[in-house]
C-alpha cells in the first residue's frame, strides 16, 4: 500500500514543522506549499502509480559576497533560500531513470550508459546521467527510480536553479539507494562534475555547496580542487529583514563574451606579476605595477583587478560581521561590495549598449527607498539580471512595490535564508 494519501493527509493538516522551516511562518505561504505539495504528488500518482514515495526538496541559492571571485581562485560568501525544487520520487526496479520535471519534456536515463553524450549537453538528460556515473564511479549504489519535480527556483533568476536541480537528483539517489549516507560537499561536487563534463558547461562550486549544504556558507577557492567550506552561524530570520531578489529583465543575448572577458582581464593582471590568478598577489603589489602595464592591459583590467583584491578581503569582513551579530555592519559591507562591482569590476551593464541599463536603474530604485535602512548590490553575473537588496520589514511593501512599478508585476522574489539544504523530508 502506498503513503501518498498518508503524506496528503499531513501535508493539508499542515502537521509539517519541516515546512516552516523551509518556506517560513506566513500562513498563506504555507497554504500555497500545501497545494503545490498536492499537486506534485498527484501528479506523481497519474503518471506512475500509487507506489510508495519519498519527498525531497532543494533549494536554490543567492550570492552574498565575493562577486566574481571564485574564477581567480577567492573567496565567497552564499545563502540557500526558500525557493526550491521538489521531487516525490520511487524505486522502480530497473536501470531506467525516469523523470517528469514542470518546464521540461519527460525524460528517461538509461543507466547501463555511463558516458557523455554531444547530443546531450546542455539537457537535464546529462546532467542525470553524470551524477549517476560520478556515484558509480565512486563506489555508491545507483538504480532506476521515477520521480515528478516541481520547480520554483526560477530559470535566469541568478538563484541557480539548474545546481538545485543537480543536488536534487544527489541527495534522492543517496536516499533511495545509500541510505542516505552522501555528504552534501561531495553532493555538490558531484553535480559540478556532472555539469562540467556531461552538460558542457564550465562552473564553479559556489551554487552548488550553497544549494547541497543550506544556510549561510562560506567557501574559499584558494585550493580548487579542495575548497575549504564552512557554515556560517547565523539566524538571518531574527533580523525582521526580508532578502529580496529583484529580475530586471535585461536581455542576456550576446553576453557571452563579456562574462568571459571579464575573468580573463583579471588574469592578465595577475600574469604580469608572475602570477595564474589574482588570489596569489595582493592589493598592494596590483596597484604597484599598474603604471607600468597600463598601456599593455588596459585600465578597466587594473580596476578589476581591484575589485578583485578587495571584494576578496571583504568577504572575511563580512562573515566576521555575522558571527559577532553586527548586521548593521554586514549591511555598510554588503553596500561597499555593490558599489566596488559598480565602479571597479564595472559588470552592471554594457558598455557598448548605453540605451539598456536596467540593473543600474533597478540599484539607482533601491538606493532611493533603502539608503539608511538597507542594502542593495548587484546579483551574480551582472551586466543584466539580477539585483539584490535587504530590506526591513516596515519598507518591504513600499520596496516591492517600486520596484514592480519599475519592472512589471512579479519582478521581485521576497525570501529568506533557509537552513536546510537538499534533504529527505520526513513524515
Amino acid at each position: 500500500m502506498s503513503n501518498i494519501k498518508y503524506i496528503d493527509f499531513l501535508v493539508n493538516e499542515g502537521n509539517i514543522p519541516l515546512f516552516r522551516e523551509l518556506y517560513g511562518r506566513n500562513s498563506e505561504l504555507l497554504r500555497q506549499q500545501a497545494i503545490r505539495y498536492t499537486k506534485t504528488l498527484n501528479r506523481f500518482k497519474e503518471v506512475f502509480g500509487d507506489k510508495e514515495v519519498s519527498v525531497f526538496s532543494s533549494p536554490g541559492r543567492t550570492e552574498i559576497g565575493g562577486n566574481h571571485t571564485d574564477h581567480n581562485h577567492g573567496r565567497v560568501l552564499a545563502g540557500a533560500v526558500n525557493l526550491d525544487n521538489i521531487a516525490i520520487a520511487a524505486k522502480n526496479n530497473s536501470d531506467i531513470i525516469r523523470i517528469e520535471s514542470s518546464g521540461y519534456e519527460t525524460f528517461e536515463v538509461d543507466l547501463s550508459h555511463l558516458i557523455p553524450y554531444e547530443n546531450e549537453f546542455s539537457t537535464p538528460n546529462a546532467l542525470v546521467r553524470g551524477i549517476n556515473a560520478r556515484l558509480n564511479e565512486l563506489g555508491y549504489k545507483i538504480g532506476g527510480f521515477d520521480a515528478v519535480i516541481d520547480g520554483c527556483v526560477p530559470k535566469g533568476s541568478g538563484l541557480s536553479s539548474s545546481a538545485s536541480f543537480e543536488v536534487l537528483i544527489g541527495v534522492i539517489v543517496s536516499h533511495l539507494f545509500n541510505e542516505g549516507t552522501l555528504d552534501p560537499i561531495l553532493n555538490a561536487c558531484i553535480g559540478q562534475y556532472a555539469e562540467n563534463v556531461f552538460f558542457g558547461k564550465p562552473c564553479g562550486l559556489m551554487d552548488q555547496v550553497a544549494c547541497s549544504v543550506g544556510g549561510l556558507v562560506t567557501i574559499d577557492f584558494a585550493d580548487v580542487a579542495n575548497p575549504i567550506v564552512k557554515k556560517v552561524d547565523f539566524d538571518f530570520e531574527s533580523t525582521g529583514f526580508s532578502l529580496v531578489i529583484t529580475d530586471t529583465r535585461g536581455d542576456h543575448t550576446n553576453l557571452n563574451n563579456e562574462y568571459a572577458v571579464l575573468p580573463k582581464e583579471m588574469k592578465e593582471v595577475a600574469a604580469h606579476l608572475g602570477c595564474s590568478v589574482l588570489r596569489e598577489t595582493t592589493l598592494e603589489k596590483v596597484m604597484d605595477i599598474a603604471p607600468s602595464i597600463r598601456q599593455k592591459v588596459g585600465d578597466r583590467a587594473i580596476l578589476r583587478a581591484i575589485h578583485f583584491e578587495c571584494e576578496n578581503e571583504r568577504v572575511v569582513d563580512e562573515v566576521m560581521a555575522l558571527e559577532k551579530n553586527d548586521f548593521k555592519g554586514f549591511l555598510q559591507l554588503v553596500i561597499d561590495s555593490g558599489h566596488s562591482s559598480y565602479m571597479y569590476n564595472q559588470n552592471v551593464y554594457v558598455s557598448g549598449n548605453i540605451k539598456e541599463q536596467a540593473v543600474s536603474l533597478g540599484l539607482a530604485y533601491s538606493e532611493a527607498v533603502l539608503k539608511g535602512a538597507g542594502a542593495w548590490r548587484v546579483h551574480g553575473g551582472g551586466f543584466a539580471g539580477t539585483i539584490q537588496a535587504f530590506v526591513p520589514e516596515d519598507l518591504l511593501e513600499r520596496y516591492t512595490t517600486t520596484l514592480n512599478h519599475l519592472f512589471g508585476a512579479g519582478s521581485c522574489h521576497p525570501l529568506f535564508i533557509r537552513e536546510k539544504g537538499a534533504v529527505k523530508l520526513d513524515f
